[in-house]
């Protein structure tokens, strides 16, 4: 059964997740270093892992299935997601894809050395109201694709 996971330790579109997971009726496990508070909602779980590097991403790999959705900003999470045949969908709702994955990888190497070099200051933009739309529909979208292509994940 279609499940999503949501890298969620800095996760900026956790209610939009829970919104469209009710709407479809779907599992959603949060992973994170910490707790934090979600809804009560048996469909939605709270996995604290250790702390640790990449200790999040780790258990995500684990657990996650073809046909599963990753939400993710963390772009090598998202390849390895990828490679276990998940979908992938950033934060903007950009989906990440085997197409995209390579450029987006060089891409964010490219910027960590021009932080590095201090060229660039700052994290992201903050998350605007446009990407929130386009991450729901992004998530929507996703969720349809799998669902016409194995109905067996549809309830």
């Amino acid at each position: 059964m279609l499940h999503i996971f949501v890298d969620a330790d800095a996760c900026p579109v956790k209610e939009e997740v829970y919104r469209v997971a009710s709407r479809y009726r779907l599992d959603v496990t949060l992973v994170a270093n910490s707790r934090m508070r979600i809804p009560n909602e048996q469909w939605i779980v709270l996995k604290v892992v250790k702390d640790g590097f990449d200790a999040a991403d780790d258990w995500i790999v684990e657990h996650v299935k073809p046909h599963d959705i990753v939400i993710t900003a963390d772009i090598p999470l998202a390849g390895r997601c990828l490679k276990k045949g998940a979908r992938v969908i950033g934060p903007t709702g950009k989906p990440f894809t085997e197409n995209n994955i390579s450029h987006s990888i060089a891409m964010r190497d490219l910027l960590s050395g021009l932080r590095d070099a201090g060229e660039i200051t700052g994290g992201p933009p903050p998350l605007k109201k446009s990407d929130r739309s386009r991450f729901l529909q992004q998530l929507d979208s996703e969720i349809q694709s799998i669902r016409r292509m194995h109905p067996l994940n549809s309830t």
